[in-house]
């Protein structure tokens, strides 16, 4: 029998996982190495001091044998739109908790449509446990609370200094040509890619163009506070903007697989994530806000440690929450399960506004 403290490690030698590894022992709990090729946990696994359990997710025999003693998965093997749902239906089958890191929108509604079943298994399917979309779920809640009667929630993030990890890249591919997603009054509804640029002026001064993307808030804040209307954009350039415009003509060719091939084995050949240097001078900004019909809004910002080490902190942190009890059967959202002030539980984050 494991100790209480023992949780499966899906996708373990991802760089986001390996994050989580360095700082695992932080929070006293101990992880179970899980993922499909031997060859690279055993290493892992003994550079840890830790163990670990081969089992590729189109094997059910392998996952049920993967999930004995253990109460939660934290998952962290990507592209989640293709990986998330047979590590759902496993934990649906053994009475295991699932956590994410995903910050895929498709990810979030397959879970809320998993709901019903996931409450009659008592089992809990949380998404989005890091980055994507701890701060900025937090932060929509803490705007909603401010205005209840909010009628549109608009957020903003940069990970200025920071850099892509290979899974996060690979995600970005396979969207590749399906244009840009809003909710408005209620339903999701699909826009052309970067349709909106907002001027946001960030915790620390500094005012970016945000152009607008699907990011996961589209889907969660919807289920965190009720607003019918959410719009998420990123931080970015003049050319990266008119580059994202230009994008949208060209849909019908980034939705090929030859092409998404092509953009992929690059990205294997280039793209590894920050390094340790990049990612402590790097941070997380926030911005957010809401309004109201009567044309009252309210505005407050987040700056935080950069995206990686903040996914890595702040899912440890829920692990640990779940672990300890702090469930509840169903889907859910970090902050609609949590609170507001889950983020600032993540060393280095702060609030204003």
């Amino acid at each position: 029998m494991n100790p209480p403290n023992t949780f499966l490690l899906y996708g373990a030698n991802g760089y986001t996982a390996r994050l989580v590894l360095e700082k695992v022992s932080q929070f006293g709990l101990n992880p179970i190495l899980c993922g499909r090729d031997e060859g690279k946990l055993r290493p892992l696994a003994e550079q840890y001091g830790l163990t670990y359990r081969v089992a590729d997710l189109t094997d059910e025999i392998a996952l049920n044998n993967a999930m004995r003693d253990v109460s939660v998965v934290l998952h962290c093997a990507g592209p989640f739109s293709k990986t998330a749902l047979p590590m759902q239906q496993a934990c649906l089958r053994n009475g295991v908790h699932y956590l994410d890191i995903t910050g895929e929108i498709a990810v979030f509604e397959q879970g809320a449509a998993l709901d019903r079943q996931a409450r009659e298994k008592g089992v809990m399917i949380l998404s989005g446990v890091g980055f994507d979309v701890v701060p900025t779920d937090c932060l929509a809640l803490y705007l909603h609370n401010k205005l209840p009667d909010a009628t549109y929630l608009q957020l903003a993030f940069a990970n200025d200094g920071g850099a892509l990890s290979h899974g996060i890249a690979q995600t970005a591919v396979d969207n590749l040509g399906q244009g840009g997603l809003v909710r408005e009054n209620g339903k999701l509804t699909v826009v052309p890619y970067a349709h909106k640029v907002l001027n946001v002026i960030f915790a620390d001064g500094q005012t970016l163009p945000c152009m607008s993307i699907p990011w996961g808030d589209v889907s969660t804040a919807y289920y965190t506070t009720g607003i019918l209307n959410v719009e998420t954009f990123i931080g970015s350039t003049s050319a990266s903007i008119q580059m994202a415009k230009l994008g949208n003509s060209l849909n019908w060719l980034l939705r090929r697989k030859g092409v998404q091939k092509w953009v992929s084995g690059q990205i294997t050949k280039r793209v590894t994530g920050p390094d340790e240097a990049t990612r402590n001078k790097a941070k997380t900004q926030v911005w957010g806000r809401v309004g109201n019909k009567n044309g009252k809004t309210v505005e407050a910002r987040l700056t935080g440690p950069e995206g990686y080490t903040l996914t890595a902190l702040s899912a440890l942190i829920i692990t640990k929450k779940v672990l300890q009890g702090n469930v509840k059967p169903g889907f859910q959202t970090p902050a609609g399960l949590y609170g507001a002030n889950m983020v600032l539980e993540v060393e280095g984050v702060t609030r204003e506004g």
